[in-house]
């Protein structure tokens, strides 16, 4: 019998699939088919105007034949903008963007598809495509630069999967005769939202598998607490929970996903212990961008719960704001939107506390607010770089900042009345305004709003100095530091703590805990002179005189007067007991005023 004769031909391959799309059909399924079958209509005339056949349709993908490579490339871009016409008046988050690459090479004949390397090379470059973006093999680039309106850009040799030969990639960057109008939203920048991230099932890596309800609990729950996190769009459990028990690759999923970072971890339960390991990974690198475990006695399993959410939700929430204000600082350094400047403004207010963090994190609000006045993190971290410095007495124009700050969080309530973070900067700016019972009313309210905002337990202790409960603040800091115990507020929390105990004539355990403060953070200077008065009111002369000349030499306007001028409450047990402080203050040196 002869042998069959395979059937080949050269043909230009353009494959397309949308981003995201298991993230749009998760959020609403009938709208996204709905959605994706217009657009396929739309494509039709055109590919067909550019002298295409659509080989076949698979979910949200399609495979297009040409036999012109310039005719291939020209209908991507055509196609791309079409896509941008339609998006235009679409939300962010529900926009629907397609990736494409072109190929061109020897393809076999099966029937009406097409099969061969040639084809699963364009399907490769579709996957190394931005949203709204196009990449082209190094043979399409030689074949189409000079014939048409376009500019290439070199993306280097790639190994793609499952291809035995590097090859050479370019992107396509819209010409002027294609390219959307400069004010309108750029097709080709990233549709994926930036706080953008999928809780994989943790794993139960112990022998007994009943523990699973434990395990998928933290999961559940964790989706939960970081969706109140302002600006975050967290893939729903049930989507997630697709993946369980599968081995994935953090890049593909943040592609199927449309996301820009995976939470995955385990839970491995050895006697009366168990440990929580915990890993957040970039999706456009696989890098991972931060890592903690930690070991727990095992207690009260829904306490244990509880606890572990808490410390992650909290952590995960600065860590992503820490990665996407790099990512933009990396990427769009000379391009920065509102967003990607209130990114990097609310990065430096959760690191550890200085004047110079304040004063940069404030230029970078000031500069997104003008970009969008209504951009509420702007509005808040503008607010709050002005309270810290009123709090910390370090303002020399104490009435402006705050009045600054009020109109700031005014705008920003508004906008947004639920806002945990808000109510907690204006909990903040009812204590340096001298009302701590209002103060007090605030942060609870902020903590109704999150239960991991530990901040907003920290600021509820203090309120109990200013109302003369010194007593009591120790326990709101304890579970400040159990929600939180590396964060990067805990030099602050430390200092507080130390100030209650001076208030209550603990000295030796406020001397402890304000060196601890000023260790985590010497650039501080109310800590320094508190530190100060304690080691003075115990009769460690020599070391008071050192910390009071550290506290001047980053403060040199602080005075015993402005400290004292500064009290925020009227409560007579607490000003009989703030004495305390001026008299430990005066011994170790610190000016009068």
């Amino acid at each position: 019998m002869p042998e069959q004769r395979v059937e080949r031909r050269l043909a230009a391959i353009l494959a397309a699939d949308v981003a995201g799309y298991s993230r749009l059909m998760g959020a609403d399924e009938e709208g996204t088919a709905r959605v994706l079958r217009e657009h396929r209509a739309a494509f039709d005339p055109v590919v067909a105007k550019h002298g295409g056949r659509i080989v076949k349709t698979t979910g949200d993908g399609v495979l297009i034949e040409f036999l012109s490579v310039v005719a291939a490339v020209e209908c991507a871009v055509t196609l791309q903008r079409l896509m941008w016409e339609r998006n235009v008046t679409v939300a962010t988050d529900k926009k629907m963007l397609f990736r494409i690459g072109v190929n061109v090479g020897d393809v076999l004949i099966e029937g009406d598809d097409i099969l061969g390397d040639g084809v699963n090379i364009a399907a490769r470059l579709e996957g190394m495509a931005d949203p709204g973006g196009i990449c082209l093999s190094e043979d399409v680039h030689r074949q189409v630069r000079g014939k048409m309106v376009a500019e290439f850009v070199d993306l280097g040799m790639r190994q793609l999967k499952n291809i035995a030969r590097p090859i050479g990639v370019y992107s396509v960057q819209m010409g002027a005769e294609t390219s959307p109008p400069t004010n309108a939203p750029a097709v080709l920048q990233s549709a994926t939202p930036r706080l953008s991230i999928v809780v994989l099932p943790f794993a139960n890596l112990s022998a007994d598998k009943e523990q699973d309800y434990f395990v998928d609990g933290v999961t559940e729950s964790l989706t939960t607490d970081l969706s109140r996190i302002p600006g975050a769009f967290v893939i729903a459990r049930n989507t997630a929970f697709t993946y369980k028990g599968k081995l994935v690759d953090a890049k593909q999923l943040g592609r199927e996903l449309g996301v820009r970072y995976v939470l995955e971890g385990s839970v491995q339960s050895s006697g009366d212990r168990m440990r929580v390991n915990a890993q957040l990974i970039d999706t456009d690198t696989g890098a991972h961008v931060w890592a903690e475990r930690f070991d727990k006695p095992r207690a009260d399993l829904f306490d244990m719960q509880d606890e572990i959410i808490a410390r992650l939700a909290r952590t995960i929430g600065v860590e992503l704001v820490a990665a996407e204000g790099r990512r933009a600082e990396r990427e769009r350094p000379n391009n920065m939107d509102a967003v990607d400047l209130a990114m990097r403004g609310m990065a430096l207010l959760n690191q550890r506390q200085s004047r110079e963090n304040m004063w940069q994190a404030r230029a970078l609000f000031e500069a997104a607010l003008g970009i969008d006045e209504r951009n509420v993190s702007a509005l808040i971290g503008l607010a709050h770089s002005h309270i810290d410095e009123v709090r910390l007495y370090a303002s020399t124009n104490q009435a402006d900042q705050l009045q600054i700050a009020d109109g700031a969080l005014a705008q920003a309530l508004v906008l947004a009345p639920d806002n945990a973070m808000a109510h907690h900067v204006r909990a903040e700016m009812l204590h340096a305004l001298g009302m701590p019972e209002r103060s007090l009313r605030e942060f609870e309210l902020a903590i109704s709003l999150d239960r991991n905002l530990a901040w907003a337990y920290a600021g509820a202790g203090f309120e109990k100095v200013l109302l003369g409960q010194a007593e009591q603040t120790e326990a709101y800091f304890i579970e400040a530091i159990r929600l939180s115990p590396r964060d990067p507020g805990l030099d602050r929390w430390y200092g507080l703590i130390g100030i209650a105990d001076l208030f209550l004539g603990k000295l030796d355990g406020a001397a402890d805990r304000l060196r601890k403060a000023v260790e985590l953070n010497p650039n501080v200077g109310l800590n320094q002179f508190c530190l100060a008065a304690a080691l003075a009111l115990i009769g460690r002369s020599a070391e008071a005189a050192e910390a009071c000349a550290d506290g001047c030499r980053l403060d040199p306007n602080f005075t015993i007067a402005r400290y004292r001028t500064g009290a925020r409450g009227s409560n007579p047990v607490y000003l009989e007991q703030r004495g305390r402080i001026y008299e430990g203050m005066r011994k170790a040196g610190v000016p009068e005023g």
